[in-house]
């Protein structure tokens, strides 16, 4: 997001960030806590998350490299709205607050990108909203998410395509408001159906036509 910022802009985020790296299970920052600044993910993945009201944690979102987390809580100076922890050994700049609003202040170039960031965001929140709750069960939730990976991923134009899982049965569950145990009986009848079966740690979708059936129905 900052890349092709003014050289001057890009001088200024140089200054004003704080490398670091963080293994795996790192907890960037927690849901109801003070914004302290952005987290802006340089390698690795992290996955972000709320408390629901039955006291379970739902996965609302696996970040990548390129993301800005805690951006609207840094903005508006409200408490974190979710907890973000790393899936794996990550690098991570972090920016503090102060420093974050004095740049968008500054660069009015920079502050066009968050409002633009700030936009992408809320619709992809009003789609995971739309995908959780006008499905009607665990297992067309878990084929919307495989289809969703599918086409990310720009596997969905091969024969087999193939998704790296990054997340283990429990995570599905927390991301699809599912148990465990619900996600791997699904998994065991996508395989004897033939339609996804998990070789290590990939996921082969054998029937693209099926597993988009099952999502839409």
């Amino acid at each position: 997001m900052f890349c092709d910022l003014p050289a001057k802009a890009l001088q200024t985020f140089e200054a004003i960030k704080y490398a670091s790296a963080y293994p795996k299970g790192a907890v960037l920052f927690v849901e109801g806590q003070p914004p302290r600044g952005v987290f802006v993910l340089c390698q690795g993945s992290a996955k972000l998350s709320i408390r629901v009201t039955d006291g379970t944690t739902q996965i609302v979102k696996l970040s990548e490299p390129g993301e800005v987390l805690g951006l609207s809580a840094t903005v508006s100076g409200k408490p974190y709205g979710l907890t973000a922890e790393t899936m794996e050994p990550c690098q991570v700049n972090f920016i503090k607050r102060a420093d974050f609003l004095r740049l968008l202040r500054e660069f009015p170039l920079a502050c066009f990108k968050i409002v633009e960031k700030l936009n992408e965001k809320y619709n992809a929140a009003w789609q995971v909203v739309r995908s959780l709750g006008l499905s009607h069960s665990a297992e067309e939730k878990l084929a919307k998410l495989l289809v969703e990976w599918g086409s990310k991923n720009n596997e969905w134009g091969k024969e087999d395509p193939r998704i790296r899982l990054t997340v283990t049965h429990e995570e599905i569950a927390q991301m699809i408001g599912s148990s465990r145990e619900t996600v791997t009986r699904a998994f065991a009848d996508l395989r004897k159906r033939q339609i996804a079966l998990v070789k290590g740690a990939t996921l082969v979708i054998r029937n693209k036509a099926a597993l988009k059936q099952m999502a839409s129905t």
